[in-house]
């Protein structure tokens, strides 16, 4: 009895009621976590995001994911399919006004990568500055790269001193002759 008492105190419910893993969105979070920061895991949903989904279902955003119920990720997981149907405002979804069909969409986990790369490949296709960038590996939002960014251009360029410079000259010299 002490011992399941020391369990609920450290955050770890006995109860039978309590998952360890939860899967929303096609992602597994940790039961443990709190909704704020678990729901994060999921690619495409930051904070924001998450306090619209905390609002319009009424949860405490500080409750462990491991507590909810099945009706609670079910409303949840609906949510994040379809934001635009629960009141959620277009500014914060992250596809508006889609190229190909001109809705506002928010789209998530695997689906987000595979439609990033497909309109970067059709920048490159058409030419455009940003995919022009991008094919030769440089900064497509504008950017200095004097100084920054040297993945891009290759090792780093060091300054050679003015002793060791003189005693590369004297040695060169010394070759010619």
């Amino acid at each position: 009895m002490i011992k399941m008492e020391k369990n609920q105190e450290m955050g770890k419910d006995a109860s039978s009621d309590f998952r360890h893993i939860v899967r929303i969105a096609n992602t597994d979070l940790n039961g443990n976590k709190n909704i704020a920061s678990g729901l994060r895991k999921i690619k495409g949903i930051n904070f924001m995001f998450i306090n619209a989904i905390c609002v319009i279902t009424g949860i405490d955003p500080c409750a462990p994911i491991g507590k909810l119920s099945d009706a609670e990720l079910k409303k949840i997981d609906e949510i994040i399919r379809n934001p635009a149907n629960f009141g959620i405002p277009a500014w914060m979804l992250n596809r508006r006004k889609d190229y190909e069909t001109g809705l506002d969409l928010h789209i998530i986990g695997n689906d987000l990568k595979y439609i990033q790369d497909n309109d970067v490949k059709k920048m490159r296709m058409i030419k455009a500055y940003k995919g022009v960038r991008s094919a030769f590996g440089l900064t497509v939002r504008g950017q200095r790269t004097r100084s920054n960014f040297r993945k891009n251009k290759g090792n780093v360029v060091g300054v050679i001193r003015s002793k060791v410079g003189k005693a590369a000259a004297a040695s060169s010299d010394k070759k010619k002759e």
